[in-house]
């Protein structure tokens, strides 16, 4: 199965990897004069990273310059579905950045390394997701 964004197959398999953060919790904490201790209301779980890595490959700088966009086009505020390889899904997520961290030339055409930073803005229930 391949990995895909909201349906897109826009990823190279070849060493993609996906790690997910842990959730954060929201507290309200309360003193009260006179009272030893603090009155503390759980408010619940909040968003959470999910950090992708991995190598697109393209047959020219033209081709991986296009590349690059279609993937930049999820930089858009909105939430996204992503499917891992393994058929995990992770929605509600927003893409936060899309960092290109090197380019060289590879075999016939272009290589380039990348990172995606999504916010998980919820929905995932427990540690693992949805």
């Amino acid at each position: 199965m391949n990995v895909t964004l909201d349906g897109q197959t826009i990823f190279d398999e070849q060493g993609l990897a996906i790690s997910i953060g842990s959730p954060s919790r929201a507290a309200l904490e309360r003193a009260v004069a006179g009272l030893d201790g603090v009155l503390s209301i759980d408010l619940g779980t909040r968003s959470r990273q999910i950090r992708q890595t991995g190598t697109l490959r393209a047959a020219s700088r033209a081709a991986m310059r296009l590349r690059v966009q279609a993937i930049a086009r999820f930089l858009d505020g909105r939430e996204h579905t992503l499917v891992t390889a393994d058929g995990e899904t992770l929605g509600n997520l927003r893409m936060d950045s899309f960092r290109k961290v090197a380019e060289h030339p590879g075999g016939p055409g272009v290589v380039a390394d990348y990172e995606i930073v999504y916010t998980q803005l919820g929905g995932y229930g427990d540690a693992a997701s949805s």
